[in-house]
C-alpha cells in the first residue's frame, strides 16, 4: 500500500514523521460499478419520459453524467482534506442547510413535484436541500458524541440536537417522510457506535415510533392501507407497486436484456427515478438485483471495516453514519419497488436519476474514504 510521508518541526525541536496510506480502493472500485450502472440504467430508464417530454432520449443520462463528473470533484476534495478538520465547520453547516430548508417550505424559490414540494430553484440550478441533511446530521452527531454518549446534556441539546430537530421538521413539513425515517434510523446507530446505553436506545426507538403512529397523516395512512393490499386500488395508490412487481416477474432469473424493457415505456412511472430497481429487475433479471444487492452489502461492509479501524471516535462515528445512511436508503428503496415495505420517495444511492443526491452521496464517500487513510506518527528528538 503506497504512503503519503512528511514531517513536522515543532516548537520543542520534535520531529513529528507522518506517514498517510492511501484511501481504501475497495470502496472507490464498488462507487465506480454503482455509478456506471446508474448512468447505463438512467439512459435505459429514462429515454422513453424524454421523448414523451420531446428532449433527447439520452437527456437524463448525460445530466446524471454531469453530476458525476461534478462528484468526482467533491469527492476527490472530501477525501484529501482531513476530515478533523470538518468538526470546525459543523455548526454553520448545519444552519445553512436549514436556511435552504426554509427557502424551499416558505418561499416561492420551493418546486413542487408530484405534490411534494422538496426542490429549490435558484435560477437555472434546481436541488434538494434535504439531501444535505444527512450528511449534516451525522456530522452534528459525530461532534456531539466524539467525546462521550451522554444525551441529557445541555450544551449538546443547544448546539446539536436543536439544528437536527430543525431540520427534520422542515423535512416532515415538505413533506419527506422516508427522509425523515432515514434521519432517525441514523441517529440510533451512531448512539450504538458511540457506545450509548441499549436501554436508553430502545427508549427512544419506542418514543420515535408512538411520535410517527400519532403524527403519521390521511395519504400516509392510505399508502399502508393500500401496501397491504394494492389490489384495492389497481389504478390509484396501489398502481406503482403492481407494475412493479410485474417489472420483477417479467425479469424472472435473466432478465428480458439491457433496454429491453417493457413497464418502462408507459406502465411504470419514475422508472428512472424511484422505481428504477424495478427496471433493473426486468432486464437484468434476479441475478442482476442480487448483484445490486451485493455491492451495497459490500460497500457497508466496506464502511463499517473503515469504521472499525479508525482511532479516533470523531472518525468512527462518521464512517458508520455515513455508511449507514447510504446503505438504509439503498435498501430502502430496494424495499419499496420490491414492495417489502410502503412506498416513499427514496432514491437510490448512486444508481437513481438525481444530480443532488448523486453529488452529495458522492461527497459523503469522500470523507469515508479520508477516514479509511490510516495515518501513523513517530516522533523524533533533533
Amino acid at each position: 500500500m503506497s504512503a503519503q510521508r512528511y514531517k513536522i518541526k515543532n516548537s520543542k525541536n520534535i520531529v513529528s514523521t507522518g506517514f498517510v496510506s492511501a484511501p481504501d480502493k475497495g470502496l472507490l472500485v464498488i462507487v465506480g460499478f454503482l455509478c456506471l450502472i446508474g448512468i447505463m440504467m438512467i439512459l435505459s430508464a429514462g429515454a422513453s419520459k424524454c421523448i414523451a417530454l420531446d428532449i433527447n432520449p439520452g437527456s437524463f443520462a448525460f445530466k446524471q453524467l454531469f453530476w458525476f463528473i461534478m462528484g468526482l470533484f467533491g469527492m476527490s476534495w472530501f477525501s484529501k482534506y482531513n476530515y478533523k478538520n470538518l468538526s470546525k465547520y459543523t455548526i454553520p453547516f448545519a444552519w445553512f442547510v436549514i436556511f435552504l430548508l426554509i427557502l424551499v417550505d416558505f418561499t416561492p424559490l420551493g418546486v413542487t413535484v408530484n405534490g411534494a414540494k422538496r426542490w429549490l430553484a435558484l435560477g437555472p440550478v434546481q436541488f434538494q436541500p434535504s439531501e444535505m441533511t444527512k450528511l449534516a446530521v451525522v456530522l452534528l452527531l459525530g461532534c456531539a458524541f466524539s467525546k462521550n454518549s451522554n444525551i441529557f446534556n445541555i450544551e449538546k441539546i443547544l448546539k446539536y440536537y436543536i439544528p437536527i430537530a430543525v431540520m427534520a421538521g422542515l423535512t416532515a413539513a415538505q413533506p419527506n417522510l422516508s427522509m425523515v425515517i432515514i434521519l432517525a434510523l441514523v441517529c440510533l446507530i451512531v448512539y450504538i457506535t458511540a457506545g450509548g446505553s441499549i436501554k436508553m436506545l430502545v427508549t427512544m426507538a419506542s418514543a420515535a415510533v408512538l411520535l410517527l403512529a400519532f403524527k403519521i397523516k390521511p395519504y400516509q395512512m392510505s399508502r399502508i392501507q393500500v401496501w397491504l393490499n394494492p389490489e384495492s386500488d389497481p389504478y390509484g395508490g396501489g398502481y406503482n407497486i403492481i407494475q412493479s412487481l410485474l417489472a420483477f416477474v417479467s425479469g424472472g432469473f435473466w432478465g428480458v436484456g439491457y433496454g429491453a424493457s417493457k413497464q418502462k415505456l408507459e406502465w411504470l412511472p419514475e422508472a428512472h427515478t424511484d422505481f428504477i430497481y424495478a427496471v433493473i429487475g426486468e432486464e437484468w433479471g434476479f441475478f442482476g438485483c442480487i448483484g445490486i444487492i451485493w455491492l451495497f452489502l459490500w460497500f457497508i461492509y466496506r464502511g463499517i471495516k473503515i469504521a472499525i479501524y479508525c482511532k479516533d471516535m470523531f472518525g468512527k462515528i462518521l464512517a458508520a453514519g455515513l455508511t449507514f445512511s447510504i446503505g438504509s436508503q439503498a435498501f430502502i428503496n430496494m424495499s419499496v419497488a420490491s414492495s417489502f415495505v410502503p412506498a416513499t420517495g427514496v432514491p437510490m444511492p448512486f444508481i437513481s436519476y438525481g444530480g443532488t443526491s448523486l453529488f452529495v452521496t458522492m461527497c459523503m464517500v469522500g470523507v469515508l474514504l479520508n477516514i479509511s487513510k490510516i495515518r501513523i506518527m513517530r516522533n523524533e528528538n533533533v
